[in-house]
């Protein structure tokens, strides 16, 4: 075995942290594997990795090492595709790390087209709603939300800011008066989200007066907007969700919009692509980028006015 291919070898056991799954990843055998990581070690002269009956670790040599192995894998992939002129298909494994409820709309139909696209790109996916070190955890991109991002090394690219949504159940606002005007929200109770994510406050745009942060009360906040909007569902107070996410939900009428006069000051989840900034991208990187753009510009053009949800 050549010395880029053992490189590529070495890759694949770090990011998938077992000598079986990277054999299965590139379609050899877990001694092929084996050979090739010592024989690496042999020419290093360094235990890059440390191996036990069930679990393998890496030395601190075999995670410097595999930081300058990545980049200059990415980087020959990059000029590989640049020296034929776009002829060649991207290939390769793309790891893919995106926002559970964020993105539980968009990510479907975005992988499906790109792959219809590019079909020799294989994808591994990752849904996720806790922070992310896209390097350190091994993924190419992310299509992710803000506090995701674990550090400030990382390209940031928006694709979609979803707009927020203030909505409750018929039969809650049977049951309690509707609110007319922010302040009346004090009356009320929510189901949140968690306040690690978010804090638990409103703040409207007032003009001239000046904002107006009104306090939230709730008796269940958790880190998933799905789990929250079936508790809306349920009756168990007001919910502050993305509109993609009660989209059906308001044109059935199970929910109702509340407030909508009233404008939301950062009243908006943005969806943003995140990935390594590197001067040479790998071509499966680059195309996915190219293509996750051309897709939320096509939803933003789809996208129904506020109008049409309310007829």
């Amino acid at each position: 075995m050549d010395y880029i291919e053992s490189l590529r070898v070495f890759r694949s056991v770090v990011e998938a942290k077992s000598f079986t799954r990277a054999a299965d990843m590139l379609g050899v055998t877990a001694p092929v594997v084996s050979r090739a990581i010592a024989g690496l070690e042999h020419r290093l002269g360094s235990r890059l990795i440390n191996r036990t009956t069930r679990r393998v670790s890496f030395t601190e040599a075999g995670e410097r090492f595999y930081e300058g192995c990545a980049r200059i894998l990415d980087d020959l992939e990059s000029l590989e595709a640049q020296a034929s002129m776009g002829k060649r298909e991207p290939t390769g494994v793309l790891r893919l790390v995106a926002h559970t409820t964020a993105t539980v709309n968009r990510l479907v139909p975005l992988i499906s087209t790109f792959k219809q696209k590019y079909p020799k790109v294989r994808l591994d996916v990752t849904l996720t709603e806790r922070p992310v070190d896209l390097v350190a955890d091994g993924y190419d991109l992310g299509v992710v939300v803000p506090f995701m991002l674990s550090t400030d090394t990382v390209v940031t690219r928006l694709l979609e800011r979803m707009p927020l949504a203030i909505v409750a159940t018929p039969a809650y606002l049977r049951k309690y008066a509707s609110p007319q005007h922010p302040s009346q929200l004090t009356d009320h109770t929510f189901v949140l989200m968690s306040p690690s994510v978010r804090k638990p406050v409103l703040t409207f745009r007032r003009g001239e007066e000046g904002n107006l942060t009104v306090p939230l009360s709730y008796d269940i906040a958790s880190n998933n907007a799905m789990f929250n909007r079936e508790m809306v569902l349920e009756g168990f107070g007001i919910g502050a969700a993305p509109a993609a996410l009660v989209q059906s939900e308001l044109l059935s009428g199970k929910l109702v919009s509340l407030l909508e006069d009233f404008d939301i000051v950062d009243g908006a989840i943005e969806i943003r692509l995140a990935y390594n900034s590197r001067a040479l991208l790998p071509a499966k990187v680059k195309v996915f980028i190219e293509h996750a753009v051309t897709f939320f510009d096509e939803v933003a053009v789809r996208r129904p006015a506020r109008v049409e949800l309310e007829a």
